[in-house]
């Protein structure tokens, strides 16, 4: 079991407050990523949740107990670092098996659990090498391997690729994925990145300043966001957002448009601009169009579009499609 529930949990610096009252739960065999901006506090709550640091107030139980008191050790938990922290004169074998020695595992057992780690994370030819003669996404698969051994109640990752360069993200990305599918262990995934935030997580939270700005699923998030912050956050490109006129036309304070969702034409449309930048990308063609007395719009067209900068054109929202928010920066349901 791995359930993780965090209710009012607090932590400050001094007199800052980094963690603001945070209640979350994790359900078992969940796997939930944080994001957030830098300095939102994500890599700081989970470090709450593994012990490495203590909580100013609130409670953490895992299944449970409340181990809020509990050094790291007793948790029953494994946390993965953006540092890969490997022993340079041991073998993929010995660092895997590392902290199982160090508790006292048996050699057999150790060995055991080792080579069925290795061989999850496709390092069976590589046990007897050392880590200088790895790759990079090689040398964080040991370092999830020695993870996995521990059998943990729960997986804590904390921006665990963000050294690598951007391919060996994206293979490592679906890897952490088949990994944590096929093992259905519980895990919470830290990033800033949140193209991993939407491929990797079953529920995303979203940390602003300390506090959860909403949680659920990547296509509620993308598809519902609940305020002006997790609107602009979430998606790539950035959500569209005017204010003004334009948007007390459509009964709001501010309203949103996804990049996707605004239709162009040579000759008719509620907006006319002029093309600033064209990204022609081969799938798809990214439009940056200037809109006097609104801004910036991002348009994104399926496939060539025929344009180049200077270019005048017209666009419309797709009405349908369009997020409404107050003065407050609250979503407006219908």
């Amino acid at each position: 079991m791995g359930k993780i529930e965090l209710v009012g949990v607090e932590k400050t610096f001094g007199h800052v407050g980094v963690i603001k009252g945070v209640d979350l739960q994790v359900e078992d065999g969940e796997f939930v990523v944080f994001v957030g901006p830098s300095g939102c506090g994500k890599s700081t709550l989970l470090r709450l949740i593994a012990g490495l640091e203590d909580t100013t107030g609130g409670r953490i139980l895992i299944d449970g107990v409340d181990v809020s008191d509990t050094p790291p050790a007793k948790r029953g938990l494994s946390m993965v670092f953006q540092s890969y922290a490997l022993y340079p004169h041991m073998s993929v074998r010995s660092n895997i098996g590392f902290g199982l020695r160090m508790a006292g595992v048996p050699k057999e057992e150790r060995n055991r659990k080792v080579e069925a780690a290795a061989a999850v994370l496709n390092l069976t030819a590589y046990l007897d090498r050392r880590p200088g003669q790895l790759s990079g996404g090689q040398r964080q698969r040991v370092a999830i391997g020695r993870a996995i051994v521990r059998e943990p109640k729960a997986f804590l990752f904390d921006e665990p690729l963000s050294n690598l360069d951007a391919a060996l993200r994206v293979n490592m990305r679906l890897e952490i994925a088949r990994l944590q599918n096929s093992l259905g262990t519980t895990a919470i995934y830290v990033t800033h990145d949140q193209i991993e935030a939407m491929t990797l997580a079953d529920k995303i939270v979203v940390l602003n300043a300390g506090k959860i700005e909403q949680v659920g699923s990547p296509l509620e998030l993308y598809d519902h966001p609940a305020n002006l912050f997790v609107a602009g956050f979430i998606g790539s490109p950035k959500m569209n957002l005017v204010s003004g006129a334009a948007a007390r036309k459509h009964g709001a304070a501010t309203i949103g448009v996804r990049p996707e969702h605004v239709s162009t034409s040579p000759t008719i449309g509620e907006w006319e601009g002029v093309v600033s930048v064209a990204e022609h990308v081969g799938s798809d063609t990214f439009l940056y169009v200037t809109v006097p007395d609104i801004g910036d719009i991002t348009v994104r067209a399926v496939g060539e579009l025929a344009l180049k900068p200077g270019a005048k054109v017209f666009l419309t929202p797709d009405i349908s499609r369009i997020h409404r928010f107050d003065r407050d920066g609250n979503a407006v349901r219908n």
